[in-house]
C-alpha cells in the first residue's frame, strides 16, 4: 500500500491526515492551538507551539495508522493563510508572536496605502484589495515594532514565512526556506502574473528582500525532513495554502469548476485557468495551487458568518444546546415564514464589502417561532453563498466563459442536507457533495503524491474523486430569482442600521 501523509495546520488546531492511494481516510489525530488576544482586534499564535502541535500530530497519526514513517511516500503541507511568523535564521526563535491572518492591526497602514494610491497597483500585481488581512502590513508591523527587528533584517539575520515556510524551516532543522505561489500570492507582496517577489511593492512597504522566502510551484520537491524527527526522512512534495488546497482536492482543475467551504466562514473559489481576469463584482483574484511553472488562478470570495450562525443560535439566543439539532429544529417548520436573517455580524463581505452593515431579522409576525429563525439563520448561509457564486458568474460570462454548472462542496456545514438542498435550491445548478469532505488536507496529500510519481497527472484524481451525494435544485427559478431578490432587500436594510 501506498500512503501519503497531511499536514493540517490551522487556525484553531493543528491536525495531521494519513490518506491512502485512493484519497481515502486512514487515520487522523489533532491538537487544539491556544488563541493569543493581546488587545481588541489583535489575535496572536505562539510559532513554537505551532511547530510542536504540528509535530506531534504527525507522529500521534502515524501510530492510529500502525505506520512506520517508511510506509509513508510523501507528505504535503496545508495552513492557514496570511498569518506571519518572522524568526532569526541562525537560532530558529521567533522575534515575535505570530500575527494571525484575523489580526487588523495593520489597518492604519493600509490607510496610508489607500492614501498613497496604490489601491489600483497592488490589485493589477497581486489581485488582492489593500486589506490588514494580508501578510505584507502584517510584516511591516513586526520591523516597526519588534525592538531591533528592522536592523536585524537588513543585515540579512531574520526570516519572513507564512506558516507553511515556517514548518518547513522547522521540519528540515534550519536548512530550507521556501514557500509555495498561492501563499505567496495572499501576502499583497507577490506579483501572481510573474511568479515572483515584486520588488516595486517590497519597496513600497519597505520591506528587505533578504527576507523573503523561494517560491515553488504548489507539487514541486520541496525538501526532505530532518532525519531525526522521524525514523527515516520523508520528502515535502506538496504545499497550498487552505482554500486553494481544498479546491485541489474538489479536483476542480478547469476553468469554470468552483467549490465552496461551509466553515465558520463560507470560502468560495472558483478556478479561471491560466488568465489573470480582474474581478468586477467585488472579489478577489489568487493564484491556484499550480502543478508545474505555468501560472494558474482562481477568484476567491469570502462570507464573513457561515456555520458561526449556529454558534450564536446556540450560544446568543440559547434557540438550541447542541450545533446538530439545528437541522431537526428547522424541519419541523415548511418554510422560514417570511422571516429573513442577515447575519452581519462583523460586516459583509464580498461581494458586498460593507464594514458597518449589522446583522438583522426582518419578516416577524406573532406566528414566527424560533424554529421560523433558525430555519432563516441556516437559509442566510445558503444566500450569501449564492450572491458571490452569482457574482462569479457575472464576472466569468464577462471574460468570454460560461456560468459555474455545478458547485462542489465542503466543510463542516456541509453535512447538513437541508441546508445543501436549499443552495441548490437557490443557484439552480447541482450542489455535489463528496465522499471525503477532508478536501485541504486531501489537496496537499494529492500535490504531493503529484510531484512524487504516485499519481500520473491531474486526470487520474479527477476519475478518483467520489460523489457522496448530488443535491439537485427543486425550486424554478422565478421562484429562486423571487428569493434572491428578497435577500438583496434584507441586505439592504441591514446596511441602514
Amino acid at each position: 500500500m501506498t500512503y501519503l501523509l497531511a499536514l493540517d495546520q490551522g487556525t484553531s488546531s493543528s491536525r495531521s491526515i494519513v490518506f491512502d492511494r485512493e484519497g481515502r481516510i486512514v487515520a487522523i489525530a489533532q491538537q487544539e492551538l491556544t488563541q493569543i488576544y493581546p488587545q481588541p482586534g489583535w489575535v496572536e499564535h505562539d510559532p513554537l507551539e505551532i511547530w510542536t502541535s504540528q509535530l506531534a500530530t504527525a507522529r500521534e497519526v502515524l501510530a492510529k495508522a500502525k505506520l512506520e514513517a517508511s510506509d509513508i511516500h510523501a507528505l504535503g503541507i496545508t495552513n492557514q493563510r496570511e498569518t506571519t511568523v518572522l524568526w532569526n535564521r541562525k537560532t530558529g526563535q521567533p522575534v515575535h508572536h505570530a500575527i494571525v491572518w484575523q489580526d487588523r492591526r495593520a489597518e492604519p497602514l493600509c490607510a496610508r496605502l489607500r492614501e498613497d494610491g496604490m489601491t489600483d497597483t497592488i490589485r493589477d500585481k497581486t489581485g488582492l484589495v489593500i486589506d490588514a488581512y494580508f501578510s505584507g502590513t502584517k510584516l511591516r508591523w513586526l520591523l516597526d515594532n519588534v525592538p531591533g527587528a528592522r536592523a536585524a533584517a537588513e543585515r540579512g539575520e531574520l526570516a519572513f514565512g507564512t506558516v507553511d515556510s515556517w514548518l518547513i524551516w522547522q521540519l528540515t532543522g534550519g536548512k530550507v526556506h521556501v514557500t509555495d505561489v498561492s501563499n505567496a500570492s495572499r501576502t499583497m507582496l507577490f506579483n501572481v502574473r510573474s511568479n515572483q517577489w515584486d520588488a516595486d511593492l517590497l519597496k513600497s512597504l519597505d520591506i528587505p528582500a533578504s527576507l523573503m522566502p523561494e517560491v515553488k510551484p504548489s507539487s514541486a520537491h520541496f525538501a526532505d525532513t530532518d532525519a531525526g524527527l522521524f525514523e527515516r526522512s520523508l520528502p515535502i512534495g506538496g504545499v497550498a495554502g487552505d482554500q486553494q488546497s481544498a479546491l485541489f482536492g474538489q479536483a476542480c482543475f478547469d476553468a469554470g469548476m468552483a467549490k465552496n467551504t461551509y466553515g465558520t466562514g463560507c470560502f468560495l473559489l472558483m478556478h479561471t485557468g491560466g488568465a489573470f481576469q480582474p474581478s468586477q463584482n467585488g472579489l478577489l483574484v489568487t493564484s491556484a495551487a499550480q502543478t508545474g511553472a505555468q501560472p494558474q488562478y482562481a477568484m476567491e470570495g469570502s462570507v464573513f458568518v457561515g456555520g458561526a450562525v449556529v454558534q450564536w443560535l446556540r450560544d446568543g439566543l440559547k434557540a438550541i444546546q447542541g450545533s446538530a439539532q439545528v437541522q431537526a429544529l428547522a424541519e419541523s417548520v415548511p418554510d422560514a415564514g417570511g422571516v429573513m436573517m442577515v447575519p452581519a455580524f462583523t460586516g459583509l463581505g464580498a461581494p458586498y464589502w460593507n464594514a458597518d452593515a449589522r446583522g438583522t431579522i426582518t419578516g416577524l409576525t406573532r406566528g414566527t417561532t424560533v424554529a421560523h429563525i433558525a430555519r432563516a439563520a441556516l437559509e442566510s448561509i445558503a444566500y450569501q453563498s449564492a450572491a458571490l457564486l452569482q457574482a462569479m458568474s457575472r464576472d466569468a460570462v464577462a471574460a468570454g466563459g460560461t456560468p459555474v454548472a455545478e458547485l462542489r462542496v465542503d466543510g463542516g456545514a456541509a453535512v447538513n442536507d437541508l441546508l445543501m438542498q436549499f443552495q441548490a435550491d437557490l443557484l439552480g445548478i447541482p450542489v455535489v457533495r463528496p465522499e471525503v469532505i477532508e478536501t485541504t488536507a486531501l489537496g496537499a496529500a494529492y500535490l504531493a503524491g503529484l510531484s512524487t510519481g504516485v499519481y500520473r497527472d491531474v486526470g487520474e484524481l479527477s476519475k478518483q474523486w467520489r460523489v457522496e451525494r448530488r443535491f439537485m435544485p427543486m425550486l424554478s427559478r422565478v421562484k429562486a430569482e423571487e428569493k434572491m431578490e428578497r435577500w438583496e432587500l434584507a441586505v439592504r436594510r441591514a446596511t441602514l442600521v
